[in-house]
């Protein structure tokens, strides 16, 4: 493909940058003068002088022009450079979203990551229908909504960039009159004016509250919709399949959204039992709300009268039961049925404690369930179908019957979490009230297991109404009590798991069974019941190592055996991505979850049970982050098997889901790669994997010594971080319910995950996403001599694993730019220290640069995705003004110079810097 050809595909998108470009610049000069506007202007094309041009001496002008700002024309700067980068993130998704519409309206061939391209690839497979109904009998996909504060941007902001970007698309979609093309504009002025006056900054510390509304929001924006959407898009695709028409009929639900915000109680003590109600009470509010107003609208849309359509008698008796009864309505059944089960729709939501509308109905019998809801939508369904208007069922009714079968009356499963730690102090307190005479924190691991067993088999209990229990405890106690309420009144769907942060032991998890066998949740005897999904967290390298031992030590229980029985013999495992790369770098991270998925799945399947991965990624790739659909295609073989949960975290949740075009794209990806991990397998056929396995352990081992040999042996590294990175400053900073360390003290152990990829995403090193992959290839190459290169080669032409891991360390390489990178570490004070660490990470990324050439064949870094590197380059004169301003906020604010127009001036560039990265947190 030629540039001009591509150049011309872009030109749209250039227009609609300049376009916005030239409203945000007219904002500037009448809210902030001629003076400042031509101060930010001037900044602008010395940046893209240095940037576009190579001119080494525009980048010291850039330097000097920065210097002496007063604190108010350095705020101006920052938020006009912060838009400028939110305002190309709107036109580029636009643009994505257009090229995909002329792409398949031109008939073109279906695009990678789309259900009609999985489908082709199924069938030149030989995949058969039985074995596809199969899948989507037994599928479950559930992207999982988190709270990690690495998403700076307020929810007042983000709805006036979702009305920027409905007007900017609505000029490309329709062909606008002058007068509406004037409005459209004056729209878009208001709105960029709107976002010019409010503060992008939260001036309180964000509550859990705050974080369940916002991840709430999400829902109305897009998944309310367009999960029926995409679910009836697969059945389309599928009736229109001869050979696959027979799966669409009766397809079940498979999507399912999944949420933590309100319920992740691991180093959160603002998590309470009555927080994660106020959540679920919060969940049921909008899903109600939202179904009231699809009926309200369906209603308006079946006008039908049984004078001119044979109506089905079910559909007139639930009219006969409306309390609707004026002349105009009798002869319209639909009607009046819907204002039937709209009344009643309104008693559940009343029941369960929802702030509805507030409207007045007359009085009506709840519906016990969401099943029942849907079985009357079912019925005018088939009384529609019954007299020849199958295309008025098929349009908003059928959708909405797909909601409630997604979203039932308790829009998404919310799992709880906590520390290990926290179930083991609850458990010997459980034991010492219960009269044991126990002392269970110095038993050892089998004595534990062995007590545990006893306990859980035991009919009695170990409360009473006279027990005593330290605050700590009594929280936890309390939270699987309301765990069991909710059960009772809700649906046990609604708070389905408990996930085990910090598992590495079976005591671990006997220790959770315990507590939800006090709270009613597990019913002992011959035949037990289990309540709730008991998933262990493995996250460190040495719990990955470890995890398959555990999980076979526990499958060797009969008892839990048994336990199992009562959740369909699967069991659920996380993998923690974060602190796994933390602790032992990029690539020994992703090999070391690799070999533990190999193992589960071995194991597993000797026991005879199935299992459901639960992938913890972040949306950095030190954070398991990249492109969803070929990470999962990545996955080893068996690992998939139709289902599969990952978390959506930061800023990526806004990026991919707050649009509900490119939301509805982004969870096409995760069911076509989900169906093609599964039924595909390419992993299982891989040639040579035996020998790819152990090449890749001794470089993984590499790795692992060169990352620890920086990150923990190096004298000092501690320091350099906290000096060279703004880590300190996003502590502060109102982004996050959660505190940043789970201690406090200074170890890089116990800084949590995210704010350590998010700074050093803010300093352009990017350290976790690419550090320790270079030197580990010239100590390969230097054992095996040529044939290494051979070897890494071969490996990358036919190892998913492998293309994807080197796919996302090319897109981390080219966001690394370590000439700002070295003005951050000059920041360090000891200047020994600076030269030593940063010259370390230098030279990593000469080595690693170097690798990823010689091993992909590229001759500069995003080659195989010009898209990308496109927005990279456009976008790096914008984003160089914001990261020179921090290091200059950053030294003033750490000498002494404490206003808050510097710290709000710093914050501000943290901002602009992660909406220019897009995936840093």
């Amino acid at each position: 493909m030629s540039t001009s050809t591509n150049t011309d595909k872009d030109l749209p998108l250039r227009e609609d940058i300049r376009f916005l470009g030239r409203i945000l610049g007219d904002t500037l000069r009448s809210q902030e003068g001629e003076t400042i506007f031509q101060l930010i202007e001037g900044i602008r094309q010395t940046a893209i002088r240095y940037r576009r041009g190579g001119d080494e001496s525009a980048r010291s002008q850039l330097e000097h022009s920065l210097d002496g700002l007063s604190a108010e024309d350095t705020i101006a700067v920052v938020r006009a450079f912060s838009y400028f980068s939110h305002l190309c993130n709107i036109a580029e998704d636009l643009h994505h979203n257009r090229r995909r519409m002329a792409y398949s309206q031109a008939g073109a061939p279906p695009r990678e990551g789309s259900v009609a391209l999985a489908l082709q690839r199924l069938k030149r497979a030989g995949v058969t229908a039985s074995t596809l109904r199969e899948f989507f009998e037994r599928a479950v996909i559930s992207p999982v909504l988190t709270a990690h504060p690495t998403e700076v941007q307020r929810k007042s902001v983000l709805d006036c960039h979702l009305l920027i970007a409905n007007r900017l698309e609505e000029r490309t979609r329709i062909v606008l009159t002058p007068e509406e093309r004037e409005a459209n504009e004056a729209t878009l002025r208001r709105a960029v004016l709107t976002l010019w006056q409010t503060n992008e900054l939260r001036t309180f510390k964000l509550r859990v509250h705050d974080e369940i509304e916002n991840g709430l929001s999400y829902y109305r924006y897009t998944f309310l919709r367009e999960v029926p959407r995409l679910e009836s898009q697969v059945a389309e695709a599928l009736e229109k399949d001869p050979e696959y028409a027979e799966v669409a009929k009766g397809l079940p639900s498979f999507l399912r959204m999944g949420s933590w915000i309100g319920g992740d109680r691991d180093g959160n003590p603002f998590v309470t039992a009555e927080v994660t109600q106020h959540a679920l009470r919060r969940h049921s509010a909008v899903v109600m709300e939202f179904y009231l107003t699809q009926l309200m609208t369906v209603r308006g849309e079946l006008s039908l009268s049984f004078r001119l359509v044979q109506v089905s008698p079910a559909v007139m008796a639930l009219a006969d039961l409306s309390p609707e009864r004026t002349d105009s309505r009798l002869e319209e059944p639909y009607r009046r049925a819907l204002t039937h089960i709209h009344a009643r729709l309104y008693q559940s939501a009343l029941r369960l404690g929802c702030c509805t509308q507030g409207i007045e109905v007359d009085e009506a019998e709840a519906y016990d369930s969401a099943s029942e809801f849907a079985a009357d939508l079912e019925l005018l369904k088939a009384s529609l179908y019954g007299h020849g208007s199958g295309l008025l069922a098929e349009g908003r009714l059928s959708l909405l019957i797909r909601a409630v079968s997604s979203f039932g009356f308790y829009l998404a499963p919310l799992d709880l979490r906590q520390h290990s730690e926290f179930h083991a102090q609850t458990v010997a307190e459980l034991l010492s009230q219960g009269g044991t005479g126990v002392e269970y924190l110095k038993l050892a691991e089998e004595e534990r297991v062995a007590l545990l067993v006893r306990e859980l088999e035991s009919p009695r209990l170990l409360r009473s109404h006279v027990s005593c229990f330290s605050e700590m405890v009594q929280k936890e106690l309390d939270t699987f009590d309301m765990a069991r309420e909710i059960h009772r009144t809700l649906d046990p769907a609604a708070l389905p798991n408990t996930i085990i942060s910090k598992t590495d032991s079976v005591s671990d998890l006997l220790e959770v069974a315990l507590i939800l066998k006090e709270a009613g949740l597990l019913l002992p005897g011959e035949i037990p019941h289990l309540g709730m999904n008991i998933i262990p967290l493995f996250e460190t390298i040495s719990d990955l190592r470890g995890c398959g031992a555990i999980m076979e030590k526990l499958f060797s229980l009969p008892l839990y055996q048994r336990l199992l029985d009562s959740r369909h013999r699967t069991q659920e495992v996380m993998l923690g991505y974060s602190d796994s790369n933390k602790d032992g770098g990029f690539l020994t991270a992703n090999w070391e979850l690799y070999k533990a998925e190999k193992t589960l799945v071995e194991v597993f399947a000797r026991h005879g049970i199935e299992m459901r991965l639960f992938h913890g990624r972040g949306g950095s790739v030190g954070r398991g982050g990249g492109p969803s659909y070929y990470g999962i295609l990545a996955q080893p073989a068996g690992s998939v098997n139709a289902q599969i949960r990952l978390t959506e975290q930061g800023e990526v949740i806004a990026s991919k889901y707050s649009d509900p075009g490119i939301g509805r794209r982004n969870l096409e990806t995760l069911v076509a790669a989900t169906m093609e991990a599964t039924l595909l397998d390419r992993d299982r056929d891989l040639h040579g994997r035996e020998q790819f396995y152990e090449l890749m352990e001794e470089l993984s081992a590499y790795a692992f010594d060169r990352y620890r040999s920086l990150v923990y042996e190096t004298p000092g590294f501690e320091q350099f971080f906290r000096e060279a990175t703004p880590v300190s400053e996003i502590a502060e900073l109102n982004i996050g319910s959660r505190p940043a360390s789970r201690r406090q003290t200074q170890k890089i152990e116990d800084l949590r995950a995210i704010p350590w990829v998010f700074s050093w995403a803010q300093s352009r090193m990017i350290l976790p996403g690419w550090y320790g992959f270079g030197g580990a290839v010239a100590r390969f190459c230097e054992a095996h001599g040529e044939e290494g290169w051979v070897y890494l080669r071969r490996m990358y032409q036919t190892w998913p694993f492998l293309q994807a891991l080197l796919s996302n360390m090319d897109m981390v390489l080219a966001k690394t730019d370590l000439v700002i990178a070295e003005r951050y570490a000059r920041l360090v004070t000891d200047d020994t220290l600076r030269e030593t660490v940063f010259d370390e990470i230098r030279r990593e990324f000469e080595l690693t640069s170097h690798a990823l050439r010689e091993i992909t064949g590229q001759r500069e870094l995003l080659q195989g995705n010009p898209t990308l590197a496109r927005s990279i380059r456009e976008r790096r004169p914008y984003m160089d003004p914001l990261n020179h301003l921090q290091v200059d906020l950053l030294r003033s604010f750490r000498a002494g110079e404490e206003g808050e127009a510097v710290k709000r001036a710093i914050y501000l560039t943290i901002n602009g810097v992660a909406a220019g990265l897009r995936n840093s947190g």
